[in-house]
């Protein structure tokens, strides 16, 4: 069973960095895009320093920071100062504020979705919408993200499929207890454009295992035959 969307390119996000080393090699290993928390908790990052370990602006890598209490002007002035390509929005965003911010910013905006069980909460086509993007990241008490915690991929098969239907050009990026291991499977049954991973390549929080880094490209690579 998969969610019938037909083949997807996906690619990959490695999230929660905190050195440009990190990032530099992140880049070599073929991901996609790379990602810095001004969100909170044990990867966060101040300003000054997300500069130093996204870098500029340039071509075969997006540049990501991730949001959470933020007011919209605080993130406007945030990513006009990195120059940033996408904004990721957690903390639980309304379409309105996504809304805006699209307007504004002139940059992709990922809203975060955390979900618990096998159906997606009502608030994911308003979002989807409203941005053309969501990510899907598993709900835990207490953290915006970057807990390990996977979701049911097999159990939200359908969900997505309803999703997909009624937004048919959506850019659905999977996070949540993604591994070299486990995100084979992952992409096979939700063929997300993008899976998005920062505790399934680590030693510590923040500190990347370039060994984890490199498996797990290599796995979303023989997972859909293209460079992620």
């Amino acid at each position: 069973m998969t969610a019938d969307h037909g083949p997807v390119a996906t690619r990959v996000k490695i999230c929660g960095l905190t050195s440009a080393s990190d990032a530099a090699y992140a880049e070599r290993s073929g991901a996609a895009f790379l990602g810095a928390i001004l969100a909170g908790g044990p990867r966060l990052l101040d300003v000054e320093r997300a500069r130093e370990v996204l870098g500029p602006r340039r071509s075969g890598v997006a540049r990501v920071a991730v949001f959470g209490a933020q007011t919209i002007e605080e993130i406007l002035t945030i990513g006009t100062s990195l120059d940033l390509d996408v904004v990721q929005l957690h903390g639980d965003p309304s379409p309105e504020v996504v809304r805006e911010l699209c307007g504004r910013s002139n940059r992709a905006v990922w809203p975060v979705l955390r979900v618990e069980g096998t159906t997606l909460p009502e608030s994911a086509l308003g979002l989807a919408t409203a941005a053309g993007a969501l990510v899907l990241d598993a709900k835990v008490i207490g953290h915006l993200g970057g807990t390990g915690v996977a979701l049911d991929w097999v159990g939200l098969v359908d969900s997505v499929r309803e999703l997909r239907r009624m937004v048919p050009d959506l850019q659905l990026v999977l996070a949540g207890g993604l591994r070299a291991e486990n995100v084979t499977r992952a992409v096979a049954l939700l063929q997300p454009s993008v899976v998005d991973v920062s505790s399934g390549v680590e030693i510590s929080p923040g500190r990347k295992d370039l060994e984890l880094v490199e498996r797990f490209v290599s796995a979303v690579i023989t997972a859909t035959g293209t460079r992620a």
